[in-house]
């Protein structure tokens, strides 16, 4: 955690400035608190975000084929998120003949838009983009849709059960009982990171140590006030991952900040964490899901949706995809879909013995998003900027997720890890009492009298079982790590999680949706 001012920055893959944009304020109050991996959590605004739920409406969640499936083709693309919309227009442009089956009955995966009933969109899941993200910004461009900065003006509110409800400017709360910890913490991390290769963590000559550690033994082994400063962190790891410190192998966090730039720019928490200069610089104009959905109506008949994938089989040179609409022959077969989702498909042959434990291994976090809506944002009249820490309750890092315009105002809380175990069993009424009341002790009584309120829990999402992304639990990224891309028989592997940049976040998703179809074109 560095507290150096941030500039603000202009917009990025766009070619339009977003209307009513707003500059950012100088200092970012999200250094620590908003990796919202997989960009997660953002509204979008103004007139323009209609836009969005039209692009949804008319194409019928993505539009796609319709009546029965080809009987051939050369390649198969399981996933119709974003990583496997990419594979398959990489694969199309090398005109090869490619079917995409989505087991939902839309495209995007863990990217999602949600239609307000007061007007305008919010994205339930994958949202943020920002610098060093060059592959999902690109990708933006080329389909006209265009990005907004961050709302970032005013002070921000923490809410600690030792110092009670205090403003504050700049990056970190001004708790001194945590402050001296927290500047070492993240200053050790950057520097561990810095070594690591992204292509291969396990590689490192300390990997063994530091996978068999979890971020949260890291913490209590180097700080003075490890449960301080731990509880501080669990407010960036719940967003992030879905998960509490103690439940992430440190060598799988030190790769998810070397992750977290490009090949010409060194991955760094303040980078992973921002919100200027940071990955949640900017948001989507009409809502994230806009990119697979205009991806996808591109593509036509070559994405089929509520196609799930029953068996996959290899057998005379071939590939045999088995869906609920019917049974596809191809020369090669990319997978794009969430960990979990694999190891539901019945594989002929059996998967490789260290790929099953991968994905065994391979935990989806617990995660859901909770959005109230205002008429206003009222919090900005009182010099607000909408976020927040409390270090308890259901409204643990809270947001101001309006749209661009400011109309309606929209608050969010992320409810991970363990706030979700103890939130998520609730009944809807006592969750919406308990995240309410996490907004209205940041921003007073107003927050307690939402015109709407949404949630999206995505542990309940058939098709994904969690979110925001995958992680690695202590001692398995160094046993099984290894077998995350690499090619079985005719089967090749896409996903966010696969990619050596940006892991987690929809510029993943891309990256790695490029990188399977470059594998797949070499061997046909």
């Amino acid at each position: 955690m560095t507290l150096a001012q941030h500039s603000p920055t202009p917009s990025h893959g766009s070619s339009h400035a977003a209307p009513h944009a707003v500059p950012h304020a100088a200092l970012s109050r999200r250094h620590l608190l908003t990796t919202g991996a997989a960009g997660t959590a953002a509204a979008t605004g103004g007139l323009l975000l209609s836009a969005g739920a039209a692009d949804a409406r008319s194409s019928g969640g993505g539009g796609g084929r319709q009546g029965r499936l080809p009987r051939k083709v050369d390649v198969v693309v399981v996933g119709a998120g974003i990583s496997g919309l990419v594979a398959t227009r990489e694969l199309l442009e090398q005109g090869l003949d490619v079917l995409c089956v989505e087991a939902r009955d839309r495209v995007g995966g863990r990217v999602l838009n949600h239609e307000l009933r007061s007007g305008g969109v919010i994205e339930a899941g994958g949202a943020f983009v920002g610098p060093t993200q060059d592959h999902i910004l690109a990708l933006a461009k080329e389909l006209k849709v265009r990005t907004f900065l961050e709302y970032n003006e005013g002070n921000s509110v923490y809410i600690s059960s030792l110092t009670g409800r205090q403003e504050y400017s700049g990056t970190v709360p001004p708790d001194p009982t945590i402050l001296p910890d927290a500047a070492i913490l993240l200053t050790r991390l950057d520097s561990m990171a810095a070594e690591i290769d992204v292509s291969a963590p396990w590689s490192h000559p300390s990997a063994l140590e530091w996978d068999a550690m979890s971020l949260g033994e890291f913490i209590r082994r180097n700080a003075l006030n490890s449960s301080g400063v731990g509880n501080l962190i669990k407010s960036w790891t719940q967003p992030g991952f879905g998960a509490d410190p103690d439940e992430l192998s440190l060598l799988f966090v030190l790769w998810y900040i070397a992750c977290s730039g490009n090949e010409t720019n060194v991955g760094t928490f303040s980078r992973n964490s921002d919100t200027a200069g940071g990955a949640q610089e900017s948001r989507i104009i009409g809502g994230s899901q806009l990119i697979p959905l205009r991806l996808a109506r591109k593509l036509g008949d070559a994405v089929a949706l509520d196609a799930a994938v029953k068996r996959i089989e290899q057998k005379d040179g071939r590939v045999v995809v088995r869906t609920k609409r019917g049974t596809v022959r191809a020369k090669r077969v990319v997978v794009a879909c969430p960990p979990p989702m694999v190891l539901d498909i019945d594989w002929f042959p059996r998967l490789p013995v260290r790929r099953t434990q991968l994905l065994r291994h391979m935990d989806m976090g617990q995660l859901m998003k909770c959005d109230a809506v205002y008429e206003t944002p009222f919090w900005r009249e009182d010099g607000l900027n909408g976020f927040g820490i409390n270090d308890a309750g259901a409204a643990r890092a809270v947001f101001d997720n309006s749209p661009a315009s400011g109309d309606p105002g929209v608050l969010l809380a992320f409810v991970g890890g363990s706030t979700w175990r103890r939130y998520g069993p609730l009944s809807r009424k006592e969750r919406r009492k308990a995240v309410l009341e996490g907004f209205a002790a940041m921003f007073g009584e107003k927050a307690l009298k939402p015109i709407e309120y949404t949630e999206q829990d995505w542990t309940k999402e058939r098709w994904t079982e969690g979110g925001p992304t995958a992680f690695h639990a202590p001692g398995t990224l160094t046993d099984f790590g290894p077998a995350i891309r690499q090619v079985f028989g005719r089967v090749h592997w896409a996903g966010t999680e696969t990619s050596t940049y940006w892991s987690g976040y929809m510029d993943g998703a891309v990256r790695a949706g490029q990188r399977a179809a470059i594998e797949v074109g070499e061997r046909l």
